[in-house]
């Protein structure tokens, strides 16, 4: 028998996208969020689709993983990119938003749609029955993983995440900061703070010494790949940074033309510019350490910081033992998984996998069959991917062009290469769009 509405569990990226594409096709959806009723360790608002981590979703180049990946999800008329796409502030190639105005956006689309119940509380255990979509992310509450640990029958894994530091803008020493992108893309919006070496020497052995919150239990090998803390990075090697975040190739002074040892790139975390965010800078330094540590930046000497970086426990499930491609639990077919609780790894990929299980609990409600994106397609080879039996040594993972099945003739040129890839990709895309989606 039918259950009246899908319960989605987790009003973030994934779970929002699951209630929008499930009341796009005509079912109805009680979608349940426990914020602001029970507040997360990184969470700020009670907004649904809140960003925690950064305010850039990425490429947007159809060159890239990212680009592609959004190329498909707006084939699957993504709501989090159509938001997206009304409150973006300058990024270069990437698309960056303002959070709060999407948190804001996100809301009101959702809240007000005819077919979609918000309710905001604590979902402690899984429902007994009914069709449902588990999305709540990975700062899933305490109680909540338990049941879903009980469910599956194996410890959950983890692994760390940690969040950069926001500035205010005004507090900058453009004297000393540069503007320009990486290469020249996009329009040169990045602010650039350039080390000579001996500042950054200065810096890394400053780093180094930097007093951290300690983490129970850490492994230092389960960080959450895309975040690995900028002193956790620095204690690979000195010129680990160099290579990393603060890479200067592409960043030649607009002035002298010289390439600085090392680059800082600053980030704009809303419209109005007010805001900066150090790229790649994720921290789990003491507060009284990051101000220290951040300000010997050349132009963050007077840096007011408004606010500074957490870290914070990251769980998700073992999906290659329990969830199959369509995202459903394999014990239980009436159960759907999304988000980053599946072991995918940033904003869109969440968001994607929002959609893929939003759009399978339709079809079951609807008495329709399951259906699996094709392989060619980045959502499509992620979905299986984190569903693969094979996966023995189940790592989260991003959207890679690495998983795509070879092109049949070989391209050495990794532009071009990618660039097949990717029409090779809207190509399927648009014929599972055409099936099962418009």
């Amino acid at each position: 028998m039918k259950s009246d509405k899908v319960m989605v569990i987790g009003g973030g990226l994934a779970g929002c996208e699951a209630a929008f594409k499930l009341a796009s096709m005509g079912v109805p959806v009680e979608l349940v969020e426990m914020r602001p009723l029970k507040k997360t360790a990184a969470h700020k608002t009670g907004y649904l689709g809140e960003l925690v981590c950064s305010n850039s979703l990425k490429s947007e180049e159809i060159t890239t993983a990212q680009g592609v990946l959004k190329q498909e999800m707006r084939k699957l008329n993504s709501l989090i990119l159509r938001v997206a796409d009304q409150c973006r502030v300058p990024a270069g190639s990437a698309l960056a938003v303002d959070r709060e105005i999407m948190g804001q956006l996100i809301t009101e689309i959702v809240s007000s749609h005819p077919l979609v119940d918000v309710v905001v509380r604590e979902i402690k255990t899984l429902p007994e029955s009914g069709i449902t979509v588990v999305a709540t992310g990975p700062l899933t509450s305490e109680t909540f993983s338990v049941s879903l640990a009980s469910l599956t029958g194996e410890q959950h894994l983890y692994f760390f995440d940690a969040v950069a530091p926001i500035i205010a803008a005004d507090s900058l020493d453009m004297n000393k900061i540069y503007q320009g992108s990486r290469y020249g893309k996009g329009d040169g919006h990045y602010l650039n703070c350039p080390l000579n070496q001996e500042e950054y020497e200065l810096f890394h052995e400053a780093l180094l010494m930097a007093d951290s919150i300690p983490i129970a239990d850490i492994d230092e090998g389960l960080y959450f790949s895309a975040c690995t803390p900028i002193e956790v990075m620095a204690r690979k090697g000195r010129d680990t940074l160099r290579f990393g975040p603060m890479r200067p190739v592409g960043l030649p002074h607009p002035q002298t033309g010289e390439v600085p040892y090392a680059v800082v790139q600053l980030r704009y975390e809303n419209r109005e510019g007010t805001m900066v965010s150090p790229v790649g800078f994720q921290t789990r330094m003491r507060w009284g350490e990051q101000e220290r540590v951040l300000r010997l930046i050349p132009g963050l000497e007077k840096a007011e910081f408004l606010r500074l970086g957490v870290m914070h426990r990251n769980t998700y499930i073992n999906s290659p033992r329990v969830l199959d491609a369509t995202l459903q639990y394999r014990g239980r077919p009436d159960l759907f998984f999304a988000g980053q609780l599946t072991g995918v790894e940033g904003y869109m990929e969440s968001a994607a996998t929002g959609i893929v299980a939003g759009l399978n609990a339709a079809r079951r409600y609807l008495g329709k069959d399951l259906v699996v994106l094709p392989a060619e397609t980045l959502i499509g080879s992620l979905c299986r991917f984190i569903s693969d039996p094979q996966n023995s040594n189940f790592q989260p993972m991003n959207a890679n062009f690495g998983l795509l099945p070879p092109l049949a003739n070989r391209i050495r040129n990794k532009r071009e290469r990618y660039m097949q890839l990717g029409e090779r990709s809207q190509r399927q895309i648009n014929e599972f769009s055409e099936a099962f989606v418009n």
